[in-house]
């Protein structure tokens, strides 16, 4: 039976996709760390993958815009 903390990584992970996906990033790696579901004294990580620069430089000014409110 999955754990709390394993239904709140995925939760988790669709929630930042949906944001990512609202400034128009998409990280194509972005999921769970499926080794880390099998650790179960540590909290479960969320994968935020690989992307491009073109992608990198889209979440960084993403964040800049949000840092700046």
């Amino acid at each position: 039976m999955p754990s709390p903390l394993h239904d709140d990584v995925h939760d988790c992970t669709e929630v930042l996709r949906a944001a990512l996906h609202a400034n128009g990033i998409t990280l194509p790696s972005l999921g769970v760390d499926l080794p880390g579901l099998a650790h179960p004294g540590l909290p479960p990580l969320v994968a935020l993958g690989n992307c491009n620069t073109a992608t990198a430089h889209k979440l960084a000014e993403a964040l800049r815009k949000a840092a700046a409110r």
